[in-house]
């Protein structure tokens, strides 16, 4: 059983950065592929970010393109995410989530984390 624990939330401002980690242990790090979803108060939870086994691939939805960085080093059994420029907009609680194969899938991923708060102040 895959268990995903993230850190790295907090409050920051406007402008600021952030770096959330999502650490994977019980089963091999690199045999899985991983994204970062987000879900603010009285929304759907929605796609972030996405980084296929090796870290060659990555996707991003629409809102985060060029300021946000999904990456993974896969000795350290981590995820990342780094978030720059943040706008109040970002404010959400974040979820590491791992797909079943090595690949990014249309279909739901297998495994979540318990999420970490981002706040954007304005």
């Amino acid at each position: 059983q895959v268990q995903l624990v993230e850190s790295g939330g907090g409050l920051v401002q406007a402008g600021g950065s952030l770096r959330l980690s999502c650490a994977g242990s019980g089963r091999t790090f690199s045999s899985y592929a991983m994204a970062w979803f987000r879900q603010a108060p009285g929304k759907e939870r929605e796609f972030v970010a996405a980084i296929n086994w090796s870290g060659g691939s990555t996707s991003y939805a629409d809102s985060v393109k060029g300021r946000f960085t999904i990456s993974r080093d896969n000795a350290k059994n981590t995820m990342y995410l780094q978030m720059n420029s943040l706008k109040p907009e970002d404010t959400a609680v974040y979820y590491c989530a791992g797909y079943t194969g090595v690949l990014v899938s249309r279909l739901p991923p297998r495994y979540w984390g318990q999420g970490t708060q981002v706040t954007v102040s304005s």
